[in-house]
């Protein structure tokens, strides 16, 4: 058990997220949040039990994953799938909860939110010390989940009344939004420095190329959305500035990977974990793009965003189905292993 499945928690849960995100004409939309967003809180739960029992049951390996610079970014992914799941629960999950969705959603913020600081703060010390292997787009993983919980907070934001709690969250997501951003850019020149200099990663690692684009479609998605909560004008022009310039740039990046990932389709590559890469980023930017729609009161730019949609829904389901194939082959594998061993016990 390593923590880059939970990957798949955070590609489940954005598509609940957008889906409960959209206007309400979208009618589909909102059972689709709902059916998404069961299975987001089924897979977290799945996955937040195999993980304690990994560090329970097997210590060593789970604390050489801990240190390792090449899995502990995906404990980033941890803390989104936290942050995703509450969100999902704040939005797509009021109609079964009702009230206590909210309350449901708030500590779920919480525990990401420290859980994404720890990961960020012990990334943010590694980057300063030498490292022995080269730079990666996952290690974006353990700086992002701050921008997550800009974006997840600006809800939070809209159930307080107005005063000084509601100001002080208000500030803290902005503060959050701020220090993701700047500690992105810092990493993506590490990691775009090393691209440059050596090339595209190795094929198995392509999709994770599309990481980046997820801060794109985050940072958008987490600067309106605030701008919107926080009922200010200058905020929401700030918002709509940033979201028109960067969102800009996620389109060429989006038509840039989708270039190269096409190439390396027909170089070889096949299903690996890594996968699952390919859809929070794109459903952060139909978060984004509706986002940026719905301040802009731009038909057409939502309608960007329901198109995104509708590609990581056919995204989802071809990663899922993949993943069901590669577990159910690992467990048949590791059934034969057992029987040969207990034949040979036998014996």
């Amino acid at each position: 058990m390593t923590p880059n499945w939970f990957a798949a928690v955070m590609g489940t849960g954005i598509v609940a997220v957008v889906a409960a995100a959209f206007p309400a004409d979208v009618l589909v939309a909102r059972t689709v949040a709902e059916i998404f967003w069961l299975i987001a809180v089924t897979l977290l739960t799945g996955l937040t039990t195999a993980l304690a029992r990994h560090w329970i049951l097997r210590r060593y390996d789970a604390l050489a994953d801990a240190r390792s610079h090449t899995m502990f970014p995906f404990y980033g992914a941890v803390a989104m799938a936290v942050l995703t799941v509450g969100a999902a629960t704040g939005s797509a999950g009021h109609e079964l909860l009702g009230g206590a969705a909210v309350a449901v959603a708030a500590i779920l913020w919480t525990i990401g939110t420290a859980l994404g600081l720890v990961t960020f703060a012990v990334m943010a010390r590694r980057l300063t010390r030498p490292h022995q292997v080269a730079p990666a787009p996952s290690w974006l993983m353990p700086v992002v989940p701050p921008m997550v919980s800009a974006a997840t907070g600006s809800a939070l934001v809209r159930h307080l009344a107005d005063g000084a709690p509601r100001i002080a969250l208000l500030v803290l997501c902005y503060a959050l939004f701020a220090l993701a951003l700047s500690a992105a850019l810092t990493v993506a020149a590490v990691v775009g420095s090393h691209l440059v200099r050596n090339g595209l990663p190795d094929i198995p690692l392509v999709p994770t190329l599309w990481i980046p684009l997820g801060v794109i479609g985050q940072s958008v998605a987490a600067i309106n959305l605030l701008g919107g909560a926080s009922g200010q004008a200058w905020l929401h022009s700030v918002g709509v500035v940033y979201g028109t310039t960067v969102g800009a740039l996620g389109v060429v990046t989006l038509a840039t990977l989708v270039t190269v990932t096409a190439g390396a389709f027909r170089r070889g590559l096949t299903f690996a974990p890594s996968w699952w890469s390919f859809t929070f980023p794109v459903g952060t930017c139909a978060l984004g793009a509706n986002s940026l729609g719905v301040a802009l009161d731009s038909v057409v730019i939502v309608g960007a965003g329901v198109t995104l949609w509708c590609a990581l829904l056919l995204i989802w389901g071809t990663v899922a189905v993949n993943t069901l194939r590669h577990v159910t082959g690992l467990l048949g594998e590791r059934v034969a292993r057992d029987r040969v061993h207990a034949y040979g016990a036998a014996r």
